[in-house]
């Protein structure tokens, strides 16, 4: 009797496994992408017990000065890292084409070899050449810093065992490819590979590791999920093209927070930190301007100011345009139900155009209130108070709900001028400095809006 071999059918995009083909993956939902790959690995039933390499110990002894984060040398980097990069840690940065990704680990390899020791930066997308022309475009030419064009994984193994560096920056993950799998760079076999390989090489000699990463057309890290899983530290780097500001934004974060955000300029002679950019989200008018609100977003520990600009008009198309940028756009229909429907405005038929300044992007329900201020203020043409603030989460039913860390939020704004500020009630202690209205709902929170002066 012959025994049956069994085949498995794997997504080429995120790497599902079926028995079946079908047309279209169940797990990413792509037309077309199911492959079979031959026989099916059996289940293990048994597994015989092996040598450890090493022994165990209780968690109290166990040494913690060699796993302290070091520092880049990039001090908006590390605040979102969570102080450095840990000996070992594979951090993954991604981001669109031509956001600076390469220029900002340009800075944080020639930032390594002046304070900590020597780095070295593997291209598999340019040349040599290419690579130091732009960084003595930017100023980042060090003796320390080491370079490298390579797209194969042993290769790079080489150069490491070679140069001995303290950092190893990979620019991109998805150029690389390893000769003992199958497959060509950027398919899910390979981005696999070589990310499980440089992993390997990472916690076994301690080596920090940044990986460069593309992104699908949605704004998704590119290839298989299991590649966020094997990482230790997800990175999304941010920005419009038409703007210099770009924002690195931790998604994954094992040894910090995962929600912090850094702030960078990218200019001519390079990418710049920048401290204190709450400003940058403000637009600068000599007279207040019906439509905009000013609200406060907190990003992990750092809040940022940010102004809201809506514009309401009557709309010659049966189905009136909505338009949004920088904002969730379900979360703004939602808004402007419930201004219908509490507030008895008549939006049905209006245009609707809502965006924020700067190219910063708001997702937290913190900014509800201001949007209500600000499509409010463009519907009767009607300028807010250049000087006040506005955070609070609209429910349903038309109430302002309490949002987490108001008293950081109205310090901030009380700093950089601010001198009226709406919230919801019974938000705690709130500082001095600024003065609070508590408001229930929307209705008196519209009312509060047209006596703040």
């Amino acid at each position: 009797m012959v025994k049956k071999t069994s085949t498995v059918h794997r997504c080429a995009e995120c790497g599902y496994e079926t028995a079946k083909w079908v047309g279209r993956c169940p797990e990413c939902h792509a037309w077309g992408t199911l492959e079979e790959r031959g026989s099916a690995k059996p289940a293990i039933a048994r597994v015989a017990a092996g040598a450890p390499s090493a022994p165990a110990r209780p968690i109290a002894e166990v040494d913690v000065e060699a796993a302290r984060a070091k520092a880049t040398g990039v001090p908006e980097l590390d605040r979102v890292l969570g102080g450095g990069l840990v000996p070992g840690a594979v951090a993954l940065l991604a981001g669109e084409p031509g956001v600076g990704k390469s220029t900002l680990l340009l800075e944080v390899a020639y930032q390594w070899a002046v304070t900590a020791g020597r780095s070295l930066y593997v291209t598999g997308e340019e040349s040599a050449g290419q690579v130091r022309l732009r960084a003595e475009r930017t100023g980042n030419v060090h003796g320390e810093m080491y370079l490298a064009a390579e797209s194969d994984l042993s290769a790079i193994l080489g150069h490491v065992d070679a140069v001995k560096p303290g950092v190893l920056i990979v620019d991109s993950v998805q150029t690389m490819a390893s000769p003992q799998v199958e497959g060509s760079p950027g398919g899910v076999t390979q981005v696999r590979a070589v990310t499980a390989g440089l992993v390997a090489l990472a916690k076994e000699r301690g080596l920090p590791v940044v990986l460069v990463g593309h992104v699908t057309k949605d704004g998704s890290v590119a290839g298989p999920r299991v590649l966020e899983h094997l990482v230790d530290v997800v990175l999304q780097f941010e920005g419009d093209k038409h703007s210099t500001l770009r924002m690195v934004r931790g998604i994954k974060n094992r040894f910090g927070a995962a929600d912090e955000i850094g702030c960078f300029e990218l200019t001519e002679e390079g990418i710049v930190g920048v401290p204190d950019p709450s400003g940058l989200f403000l637009s600068r008018t000599a007279e207040p301007v019906p439509g905009t609100a000013v609200t406060v977003a907190v990003e992990g520990k750092r809040p940022l100011l940010g102004e809201v600009q809506a514009l309401v008009s009557s709309s010659g198309m049966p189905q009136p345009r909505r338009a949004v940028s920088g904002l969730d756009a379900a979360r703004i229909a939602m808004v402007l139900a419930v201004m219908e429907k509490r507030g008895r405005m008549k939006l049905g038929d209006k245009d609707v155009y809502v965006a924020t300044v700067g190219g910063m992007k708001i997702t937290e329900p913190a900014i509800d209130l201001a949007l209500v201020l600000a499509l409010t203020s463009s519907l009767h043409d009607v300028a807010l108070s250049p000087r006040l603030v506005a955070v609070g989460e609209v429910g349903l039913a038309g109430e302002i709900r309490r949002v987490p860390n108001v008293g950081r939020r109205l310090a901030e704004a009380a700093r950089l001028g601010f001198t009226h500020a709406l919230v919801p009630p019974d938000s705690g202690k709130l500082p001095d400095g600024i003065r609070v209205l508590e408001v229930p709902d929307v209705a008196s929170a519209l009312n509060a809006a047209n006596h703040a002066k």
